[in-house]
């Protein structure tokens, strides 16, 4: 096991109490899940934590003043759209247990994949009066934990935009398009767009509440993620860069790409799903279809 050791004195673990993290919505507060699989681009979080700190202990067992200042932060990382920064910053003074809330909100755009989720307690301000070997620098950590929230489930997750598609080069009766740009090392956030036509009230709609979807909301959603996945699946098959043992960084549309393909097509290879594809498209949609599940709403 691997533990970071760093070069100046920290308290217990035990100085700093957390609740769990919440998923703030219309609702109420509920305990946030481990996995939002119903989340899209336009579901934002609200999220809300409440944490205790032993002010006095945490000074006297870093060697640090009793005036200290310290400051309790929360930052988030998004791997799907490599997002991230500062969720809220607490300043605190003081002394004895202190009870705070971290409370804020995360757009939606700006989200995907994994959210991870990191709470520390810092020093605010540099101090050059603590005892031998107590942290210095402002923003020394003192603690911290980290917690996840996977945002996309078994269908792909892509940035999406409202636009009315008489002033595009598409079809004005079209109600949604993929757009799929560069190449499979560049970010996926970069790389995938859904262009959704504001022409089209039902797809728009059933956008607009795919936080709450109504049944026939679940019935567009559901198609359009099966023709987004279709879309996807066939542009990776036709990059000859794009194999299994193709290592892709992180969040790269080559590693969306592949990471779909092994949800979809768990015990085939891509050799013979690309195969089936020139031999036989017929079957292959057939056989996409019935891996998206379209229509089990």
């Amino acid at each position: 096991m691997t533990r970071r050791v760093l070069p100046y004195r920290v308290p217990s673990t035990d100085v700093v109490t957390v609740g769990p993290w919440l998923l703030v919505t219309e609702d109420g507060e509920v305990p946030a899940p481990e996995a939002l699989p119903d989340w899209d681009y336009h579901m934002d979080l609200h999220l809300r934590r409440t944490v205790r700190v032993d002010l006095d202990r945490v000074r006297s067992q870093s060697g640090l003043p009793a005036d200290t200042a310290l400051t309790l932060a929360a930052v988030w990382t998004a791997t799907g759209s490599n997002l991230g920064g500062p969720a809220e910053r607490l300043r605190l003074t003081g002394g004895g247990t202190i009870t705070a809330e971290l409370d804020f909100l995360l757009r939606g755009a700006d989200l995907g994949g994994l959210v991870l989720l990191d709470t520390a307690l810092v020093l605010s301000e540099r101090r050059t009066d603590g005892r031998p070997a107590s942290p210095r620098r402002a923003g020394s950590v003192l603690w911290s934990d980290r917690e996840a929230l996977r945002l996309q489930g078994d269908a792909p997750q892509f940035p999406i935009a409202v636009i009315d598609f008489a002033r595009t080069s598409f079809p004005d009766d079209a109600a949604w398009h993929l757009q799929i740009t560069g190449g499979l090392e560049s970010a996926t956030m970069g790389s995938l767009l859904l262009l959704v036509n504001e022409r089209n009230a039902t797809t728009t709609t059933a956008f607009e509440n795919a936080g709450k979807p109504r049944p026939i909301d679940r019935v567009v959603l559901s198609a359009v993620y099966a023709d987004a996945a279709r879309i996807m699946i066939e542009h990776a098959l036709g990059d000859v860069g794009f194999d299994s043992d193709a290592e892709f960084p992180d969040g790269s549309l080559g590693a969306t790409l592949l990471s779909l393909f092994d949800r979809l097509f768990p015990e085939q290879s891509i050799t013979e799903v690309g195969l089936r594809r020139r031999q036989s498209p017929a079957l292959f949609a057939s056989d996409l279809q019935a891996a998206v599940k379209i229509f089990e709403v």
